[in-house]
């Protein structure tokens, strides 16, 4: 795994209390690339985690308490070949922003970080992070958000409405809108296929316009089933894999080869894998990809 060494976040932090300045100064100066590159699927690595107190992988509890070496961990993936962008909250993009770190990928900025795990408002994904004017001057590529639907959570109304807007407003700037549904309860989510069709239509109704709207759905039984819903760009949501990373891996390869599945967004199964090599899962994941170019007939 790639360290950028204690000088670069010794750096980082003076810049940080001294320096604020640099962050819209790094995000103007970014290098930006289309949204598909020399294939048809793409490869993103999300670290939105910590902004809902979610910070388990595994057995580790604090596992993406340590911001160092999450970035570290991000640094590492980020340059592999074949990752295409980030998917992350305000604070984890500026960090990799003034690193240097974003050139030539997609950011996908993280907007509803309000629904804190296991909190009593939980089901209340309210608008925390990212709003679309920030992400437009941010130079980012779109935005993401979390559409938890549950029917006896009063909650669910508000995030219906407030995914609406943002989807509205992030079409209107030209920008991607990727939206996460889930069919939920407490304690957990709907993962039948039944599930999470019923989420995807809901989910692809939002806002006034679908025209730039992207899924991110998990994947679950019956997948061939699953995307029949929806004609929608669909991103894979890795999750964490577990005890059987194979079984997983194997999950994911079928489902990436569906119509209409775009790539994979993929976090913490990558960035702290069982045996810490970074490098090698992320370079595992990238090689499920369909390695069809842009424009051929049905991909």
């Amino acid at each position: 795994m790639r360290c950028w060494g204690l000088a670069d976040y010794h750096e980082l932090r003076a810049v940080r209390a001294r320096h604020p300045e640099r962050v819209a100064e790094a995000a103007a100066a970014r290098r930006r690339r289309p949204l598909f590159g020399a294939r048809d699927q793409l490869m993103i690595i999300a670290a939105d985690h910590p902004a809902r107190g979610a910070l388990a992988v595994g057995g580790r509890p604090l596992a993406m308490g340590d911001r160092v070496e999450l970035l570290d961990r991000l640094t590492t993936a980020l340059r592999r070949p074949g990752v295409d962008g980030l998917l992350a909250t305000p604070d984890v993009v500026e960090d990799l922003l003034l690193l240097g770190a974003l050139d030539d990928l997609l950011v996908i900025g993280s907007m509803n970080r309000g629904g804190l795990q296991g909190a009593v408002f939980e089901f209340d994904d309210r608008f925390t992070a990212y709003d679309t004017g920030a992400i437009a001057r941010m130079r980012l590529d779109g935005g993401k958000m979390l559409c938890r639907i549950a029917l006896d959570e009063p909650g669910t109304a508000a995030t219906l409405e407030s995914c609406g807007k943002a989807i509205t407003e992030l079409a209107e700037a030209g920008l991607v809108a990727m939206i996460e549904p889930f069919w939920s309860r407490r304690p957990g989510h709907d993962l039948s296929p039944d599930g999470v069709i019923k989420a995807i239509s809901v989910a692809q109704g939002l806002g006034a316009t679908s025209a730039r709207t992207w899924l991110k759905i998990p994947v679950v039984a019956d997948m061939e089933r699953v995307m029949r819903a929806t004609t929608l760009p669909t991103l894979l949501l890795g999750g964490d894999p577990g005890d059987a990373p194979d079984l997983a891996y194997a999950a994911w390869r079928e489902a990436l080869r569906l119509p209409g599945v775009r790539g994979l967004v993929v976090g913490r199964a990558l960035l702290y894998p069982p045996d810490d090599d970074v490098a090698a899962a992320v370079d595992q994941a990238v090689a499920m990809l369909d390695p069809t170019p842009p424009g051929t007939p049905e991909s």
